[in-house]
């Protein structure tokens, strides 16, 4: 997730899904520490300009208590008549707030990563067959989710539709253990390989958005 700097984004997502906050001064980044993996909070010198593409859907017992930790609202629920509220974070990313009772509510509060697509069942199929993992289509609702990927700190990966197409950078974005080959084959294009200063590499998906290849964990 990248950040205009300092702690205060990576503390309000930790608070935010229950999850551990450690500032990492040596790599120049604060990571929440996750089940299954980490949200790395990355230093960019450019701030938000539009839209989050990817965007994250939590769960909460109390808008208030967001709004406290520096969120704010967006669209609330009640006027949108959907089941969930738009809201945006101390930096103004956009993310949606599933409400549940208090004793209802998981340690654990991400629920998933939306990803905004120009044609969502094509970017989730292309996803599935990378990630290994059969397409819901949701009894035709008009968006397409991927659940059940082994180790992914998520329960769904949705992919949904927008008129505007992708413009900038996203501001989130996944890592995934493979190999620029593999990716390449399957028609993901190389952005910056690894180098002196980054052990991974950069590439975009068929839409364009960024995701980092790491090699894989040995067994």
């Amino acid at each position: 997730m990248d950040t205009t700097g300092g702690e205060t984004l990576g503390r309000f997502w930790a608070e935010a899904i229950g999850a551990q906050f450690r500032p990492d001064d040596a790599a120049g980044d604060v990571v929440s520490s996750l089940p299954g993996g980490d949200i790395a909070m990355c230093t960019v010198p450019e701030a938000k300009t539009v839209k989050h593409r990817v965007h994250l859907d939590i769960y909460a017992a109390s808008l208030d208590d967001l709004v406290a930790r520096g969120a704010s609202v967006v669209l609330p629920a009640e006027e949108s008549g959907l089941r969930w509220t738009v809201m945006r974070d101390p930096e103004g990313g956009e993310f949606c707030a599933f409400l549940r009772p208090a004793e209802d509510l998981p340690d654990y509060r991400l629920h998933g990563v939306v990803v905004d697509s120009a044609d969502p069942e094509e970017l989730a199929t292309w996803w599935g067959d990378v990630l290994g993992v059969a397409v819901d289509d949701n009894d035709g609702r008009g968006f397409w989710t991927l659940t059940g990927v082994p180790g992914m700190p998520i329960t769904t990966m949705d992919f949904v539709p927008v008129p505007e197409p992708k413009t900038v950078k996203n501001r989130i974005h996944w890592d995934v253990y493979s190999t620029v080959e593999e990716m390449t084959a399957k028609g993901a294009r190389l952005l910056r390989a690894r180098d002196e200063e980054i052990s991974w590499d950069v590439m975009a998906d068929p839409e364009g958005n960024e995701f980092c290849v790491f090699d894989r964990i040995s067994s």
